[in-house]
């Protein structure tokens, strides 16, 4: 009798962890869980005011042991029996800087409520000026180590965050031995191997988050990172010169954290890698195809089994990493530091009377805001309201990253209504999606067609509409909501040696398509003279920050 095989995809995002437990040779999705990172819900160690994002370590181990816990709750002994396989994304670029054990030091006495000691989130803006400064390096540096990542650095990426630490907080920067990415931390945590120098790495994280690329012996030089200071060049000796793809297997799970999930002691440990990436496998992303994973900001990933592209430089997008999405081929990354956030600040803005005056209603009407508001938006004919919107209220990810640029809305007038803001909102970030293609296309990367996952396409007709509207592309939505969990279940399927490769797990184990949005021409048409008005509106914001 054929014995089922069972996989755990788990899913990092910005406010929570969750899990997918899969059936690897049916793809039944059998279970699932969520759990609340409870001190980052509390809003504890960040400041949004200076773009400070932080996740305490504890946060992630705690939430880990509760979902795979309530996960395995739902489902019978035999079922638990036959789990082969658990994998993991998170968001990126997520770094935490580790003593000589690889453990976080938040984890470690003295640093347990120090915020310079925790993951740095990917939404943390705090690096900015050392983003600058790695740039200006780089680009009259004798090999350019921006050259792959799109041709500029962000704030929101690994070096940046490190070497602003490093300079900011002396206490963090005599504790630090290295730093680690919160995906590659995850699978060395399961496995014991958390020491900086041994502990596997990520490609998706290496290439795209931290200049590494193999024709360079890896990551930059220590040369190029002293020149930036000391004390980053000396980390350049504790960390990594391979990456690996994220279908290696990493190790076994230890008995310690076996016992703490309720797992088997045989399950095998798959690398982490980001969840955008991740969730691109778990829509069943193919060569040409663009994937975009569509939620508090968007990620927009696309893979070309097109090998001229291993070494064509394409400009403004956030790295082209030979086997980042899936190995064997090339994949790309871009994005907006802000969409569904987009729609999340009009509704705290909404809000504030009601916290101001009526506190004891905020759970009652919080949750009717954005709906209410898409509700009225939808009724408004594309000639009611003037208003204009950017995109950029936590800067540009792509194309040409740059946290310092600002949001604006333009067009204001006695009568505009919340319904008119929240869709020039709406319609902005469209526009934003719209660049990111074009600088596709002008660049030579072919897009054959474009699919979505994510909250928002699964929730939000009205965005979804006027985003394939402004695009002129139809979007097919993956009907899943944990594309990204079943994209690391996919993973650890390989991991585990039930499936050969990536294409046999998707093939197995993917999801359907649900509703497919069509553009209507004539809209396209209307939005594309807005377009052009969005782009100048962008040229004078960029001005304004010159």
């Amino acid at each position: 009798m054929k014995t089922n095989r069972y996989v755990i995809g788990v899913d990092y995002g910005t406010d929570s962890c969750r899990t997918l437990l899969v059936n690897c040779e049916t793809g039944e999705q059998i279970a699932t869980a969520e759990c609340k990172y409870p001190r980052w819900a509390k809003g504890l160690y960040c400041d949004p005011k200076t773009d400070r994002y932080r996740q305490h370590p504890l946060d992630y181990l705690e939430s880990l042991e509760k979902v795979v816990r309530d996960t395995l709750a739902q489902v019978s002994p035999e079922v638990v029996e036959g789990i082969c396989g658990i994998s993991f994304d998170t968001t990126a670029s997520t770094p935490v800087l580790v003593d000589r054990e690889g453990t976080p030091l938040a984890l470690t006495k003295g640093f347990e409520e120090c915020p310079d000691a925790m993951f740095v989130l990917w939404k943390d803006h705090t690096a900015k000026a050392e983003a600058g400064q790695i740039n200006a390096l780089a680009h009259s540096w004798t090999t350019d180590y921006t050259s792959y990542s799109g041709g500029t650095y962000s704030a929101e990426w690994a070096w940046s965050k490190v070497l602003h630490i490093l300079r900011t907080n002396k206490d963090v920067r005599e504790a630090a031995w290295s730093w680690t990415e919160h995906c590659d931390w995850m699978s060395g945590v399961l496995t014991g191997n958390t020491k900086p120098e041994t502990m596997p790495r990520s490609r998706c994280t290496a290439g795209h988050k931290a200049m590494w690329r193999e024709q360079w012996g890896g990551l930059p030089s220590k040369e190029f990172l002293d020149s930036l200071d000391p004390s980053l060049g000396a980390m350049r000796e504790h960390l990594y010169t391979g990456s690996h793809t994220a279908d290696k297997c990493v190790g076994t799970i230890t008995p310690e954290f076996a016992a703490r999930l309720g797992l088997p002691a045989t399950v095998k440990v798959g690398l982490g890698s980001i969840d955008a990436h991740v969730g691109a496998v778990g829509a069943s992303i193919s060569s040409n195809v663009l994937t975009r994973i569509i939620g508090t900001s968007t990620c927009d990933i696309l893979v070309s089994d097109d090998t001229s592209y291993a070494t064509k430089q394409i400009s403004g997008i956030c790295g082209q990493v030979d086997g980042s999405v899936m190995p064997g081929m090339i994949g790309f990354e871009a994005g907006q530091s802000a969409f569904g956030d987009l729609y999340a600040w009009l509704k705290n803005f909404l809000m504030w009377t009601v916290d101001e005056f009526v506190p004891e209603k905020r759970e009652e009407i919080e949750g009717k805001v954005i709906a209410r508001l898409s509700e009225q938006a939808e009724k408004l004919s594309d000639d009611d309201s003037a208003v204009l919107a950017l995109d950029w209220m936590n800067g540009r990810r792509t194309p040409d990253a740059d946290q310092n640029v600002k949001g604006a809305i333009a067009g204001i007038t006695l009568g505009t209504t919340a319904p008119m803001v929240f869709k020039a909102l709406v319609e902005a970030t469209a526009y934003g999606s719209k660049a990111i293609i074009d600088r596709f296309v002008s660049e030579g990367v072919k897009i054959d067609s474009i699919i979505a996952i994510g909250g928002i396409s699964l929730k939000s007709p009205f965005v979804m509409q006027t985003l394939s509207d402004v695009l002129g592309m139809p979007i097919a939505v993956v009907q899943t909501s944990q594309a990204c969990a079943l994209g690391a279940a996919m993973f650890a399927s390989v991991a585990a040696g039930v499936h050969p490769d990536v294409p046999a797990a998707q093939k197995a184990m993917g999801a359907p398509f649900g509703r497919t949005y069509t553009p209507d021409s004539e809209r396209h048409d209307h939005y594309m003279k807005l377009f052009s008005e969005y782009l100048r509106l962008g040229e004078y914001e960029n001005s304004r920050n010159v």
